[in-house]
């Protein structure tokens, strides 16, 4: 029956791309197919690796309302926003050129993922939780420091400040999508070829153990894998902190399993159809002019906040 829930999935993905691509269309199709198809792209790519990483990273640590986010990295990638700005001001961040930007963001946040992770685990394996705990707190410094360079960015700048603090679909260079897609497939190949690792880790460290898995190894590269992608999102497009609990959750429900062969690609569809079936109604059914990932984000503080109280009552 799952191969038969993935399959119905698939249809409503197929159209959601489908009305992404053809609704509303008044120019010519050359114009369509770079400007949507650039932003149909990007889409994707952060459906996958922020679905992708969420259902690892939930798997790792056994619990599936934690989010990547707790590592602080969406807290880092803000802080570097407001110190470029402060630093450079607007015009300097421009000058700067966004595939430039895009790499100095990834390799940061990448760099003090591994540090952390590699750090904690370099002691015994029951540090995974003093990792996620050092992530909370670094997020929080994190947050300070902006705040701390925000109020010492000129008042002119500030307005270019608060455009990169949100995530934005709509201003992704079509430059950084082909080095974006390749990192990650490559990502998401690590995942799928663990697939199986990933369901015997999922019964718990003990029973990993038992049946031959390296555990601090396993989960070691799967932490640093996640991070990874998860820094690739939000350098491409900005923080979207609840849109991995949203879909990951989904997929979870749908599914009716918890066997990664089919929660991995469940989990990308659920992303598909939420971001760009979400598009199509808001911009071209409702006519509202908002960002997508401001609904996702306020969608899934609501089911963050549902599975808080779920898991208080049980």
């Amino acid at each position: 029956m799952p191969a038969f829930r993935l399959a119905i999935l698939l249809v409503p993905a197929l159209v959601a791309v489908a009305a992404f691509m053809t609704v509303a269309v008044e120019v010519e199709w050359s114009f369509i197919l770079q400007h949507r198809g650039a932003k149909l792209l990007s889409m994707a790519l952060v459906a996958a690796a922020l679905g992708m990483s969420t259902v690892v990273f939930q798997t790792v640590t056994h619990n599936t309302i934690l989010t990547p986010a707790v590592m602080g990295l969406d807290a880092l990638y803000l802080f570097l926003q407001a110190l470029l700005v402060l630093l450079l001001t607007s015009a300097g961040v421009v000058a700067l050129g966004g595939v430039n930007k895009f790499f100095l963001e990834l390799v940061l946040m990448v760099a003090l993922s591994m540090c952390l992770v590699r750090w904690l685990f370099a002691g015994n394996a029951s540090s995974l939780h003093l990792m996620l705990l050092v992530g909370i707190v670094v997020g929080i410094l994190f947050r300070s420091l902006t705040s701390f360079a925000m109020r010492m960015i000129d008042p002119n700048e500030f307005s270019s400040l608060q455009d990169r603090m949100f995530a934005n679909f709509n201003t992704v260079q079509s430059a950084l999508l082909l080095p974006s897609a390749v990192l990650m497939l490559f990502g998401a190949a690590f995942f799928w070829r663990r697939r199986h690792v990933l369901d015997v880790l999922a019964l718990g460290r003990d029973a990993a153990i038992n049946l031959g898995v390296d555990y601090r190894r396993a989960v070691l590269q799967l932490l640093v894998v996640v991070c990874a992608m998860v820094a690739l999102s939000t350098a491409l497009v900005g923080p979207v902190t609840f849109f991995g609990l949203l879909v990951a959750n989904m997929a979870y429900q749908w599914m009716g399993t918890r066997r990664h062969v089919w929660v991995l690609p469940a989990v990308v569809l659920w992303g598909v159809i939420l971001l760009l079936g979400g598009q199509v109604i808001l911009e071209r059914v409702m006519g509202f002019n908002s960002a997508i990932s401001v609904v996702v984000e306020f969608v899934g503080g609501l089911v963050f906040i549902f599975l808080l109280m779920r898991g208080g009552r049980a």
